[in-house]
């Protein structure tokens, strides 16, 4: 199984659709909010990979009617997908950990620092993808892929 996952597009529709039109035979693709308007555009022009499309509300994505929390089983895995505004992933992940276990999640995925983040603690993948259109760690453009099988899990950030 093959997961898509991007954040804070802000606007740039040309990064959203070039990241997922390169990842058409994904399974998933999980957009961790602040891009809501683009990706609505997106959805509206490729109505074929729309059902695969899984989106979460970030904090300028104003008005959204999408969840602030999603939980998407994968195989024999949980992931918890958010974009972290309410949890104070600025500071730490320890809330989306708890949040997490909560779940029975063991793969978080978080966005809103615009800063790459993949780790494995304490029994949980967290991954944040940075953003594909605005980073702000000195690093260019990115997005992360997750592939689950049965030998395991492999988190990866890629580039834009």
């Amino acid at each position: 199984m093959r997961i898509i996952v991007l954040s804070d597009s802000h606007g740039d529709y040309a990064a959203l659709e070039s990241i997922i039109m390169r990842n058409t035979d994904a399974d998933w693709i999980i957009h961790l909010g602040d891009g809501e308007r683009e990706l609505d555009r997106f959805v509206i022009s490729h109505p074929v990979i729309a059902p695969k499309i899984i989106h979460v509300a970030g904090n300028c994505d104003t008005g959204s009617l999408s969840h602030d929390v999603f939980i998407l089983p994968a195989m024999n895995h949980k992931i918890l997908a958010t974009h972290g505004h309410r949890y104070g992933v600025k500071c730490s992940v320890e809330r989306l950990k708890m949040l997490a276990a909560d779940h029975n999640c063991d793969i978080i995925l978080y966005g809103h620092t615009h800063a790459r983040f993949n780790h494995f603690d304490d029994g949980f993948y967290i991954m944040n993808p940075g953003s594909c259109s605005c980073p702000r760690d000195g690093n260019p453009p990115s997005f992360g892929h997750i592939d689950i099988s049965d030998a395991g899990v492999v988190v990866n950030i890629t580039d834009v």
